[in-house]
């Protein structure tokens, strides 16, 4: 029960994060905050370019480190009014930032963010947790897969940027890398997207505001819950009383039946309609090619869930659905393939045609 609480609160705080970054973004389109580019030079230097979106004229260029996220020198007057509530966007030096070639099925694109997160363990020195990452938009190859370009590099290399930022007051910042693609053109990766402070000021909090609009209505509905129940209960007492003359109704055919011939009918109907773990197993075996090897299989009531490595995913749903003993053959996951994996992972389900025998 604590789980589930747990786990409805971390669902609840996302969706008011997401909220309010839409929110903040609406926002800034319409009051268009200034805008800030740090370059990162090979010694650790940034250089701040202002690019004038307010009524503020933009300063000149300046350079300076960061230390413990303190700019070093201290940043005149000009420029810590320039960084307030401004949008500041980083580009980080390839040195500091590892980048490595991915290909998945081009059937992956729709779930390419769930596939790389599982992998940055692997890919990295450093756990999701402990990494900013991203990928360049996905290119299909001659084979028909698809090529992305992984960046990735530690937080702690971000933290004093974060620190900076924060301390200057700026309403968001964005973290990229350039990285050269398939045809030799830079292309920027995007590492991490970090709103902090609303784009309407300290004023307004969104988040706070969401959760009062979603309070009240909740109370509302409350509230509405209470006159339904209120009014609904002659309703319930009669469907009470309908539900048990239903039962007694129900007890008075069985004992009228003969139990006896009654029972030996249902088994024999029973075994006839439920599927055999044996005889969907033969059914497999006889249906996927010799390429093809299974590691799980799950039969749950009239479905069966077949896990494995083949040499053409696609291909089995055919091979299914061709056999009388299966239908509607579907992928329940995406097919994947690791460097160093035979062939692709698949995951396909189908739902069992109970009958296999004869019923003599």
């Amino acid at each position: 029960m604590m789980a589930t609480i747990a786990e409805f609160k971390d669902l609840f705080g996302q969706w008011i994060a997401a909220v309010a970054r839409a929110v903040d973004t609406m926002a800034a389109r319409v009051t268009r905050p200034g805008q800030i580019h740090l370059d990162e030079g090979d010694d650790g230097t940034l250089l701040a370019k202002a690019i004038s979106g307010r009524s503020l004229p933009a300063p000149h260029e300046i350079s300076f480190r960061l230390d413990k996220g303190r700019p070093d020198p201290a940043l005149p007057a000009e420029w810590q009014a320039a960084f307030r509530g401004c949008r500041v966007e980083v580009l980080l030096q390839s040195a500091h930032v590892m980048f490595r070639p991915l290909d998945f099925p081009s059937q992956a694109g729709d779930f390419l963010e769930g596939m790389i997160r599982t992998q940055i363990d692997r890919l990295t020195p450093w756990t999701v947790n402990d990494a900013v990452y991203g990928w360049s938009p996905p290119t299909r190859t001659a084979n028909d897969r698809l090529e992305v370009t992984f960046a990735a590099t530690s937080k702690l290399k971000v933290q004093p940027m974060l620190q900076l930022a924060s301390a200057l007051e700026v309403a968001f910042i964005g973290i990229s890398a350039a990285s050269a693609v398939g045809d030799g053109r830079p292309a920027m990766i995007r590492l991490l997207d970090k709103p902090l402070e609303s784009a309407f000021g300290r004023a307004v909090d969104v988040p706070r505001v969401l959760r009062l609009v979603l309070l009240s209505a909740g109370l509302a509905a409350a509230a509405s819950l209470l006159v339904a129940a209120y009014l609904g209960n002659s309703l319930q007492s009669e469907q009470q009383q309908l539900q048990q003359r239903i039962s007694q109704r129900r007890a008075a055919l069985r004992l009228d039946s003969n139990d006896a011939g009654s029972g030996l009918g249902l088994l024999a109907k029973r075994k006839q309609a439920t599927p055999s773990s044996v005889m969907v197993l033969e059914a497999i075996s006889k249906v996927l090619p010799d390429s093809t090897y299974v590691t799980e299989l799950r039969i749950e009531g009239d479905k069966v869930q077949v896990v494995g490595m083949t040499q053409d995913a696609p291909s089995l749903i055919r091979l299914m659905e061709q056999s009388p003993q299966f239908t509607r053959a579907t992928f329940f996951a995406p097919t994947t393939r690791a460097q160093n994996d035979p062939g692709e992972r698949f995951h396909i389900e189908a739902h069992v045609t109970a009958y296999f025998g004869s019923g003599s």
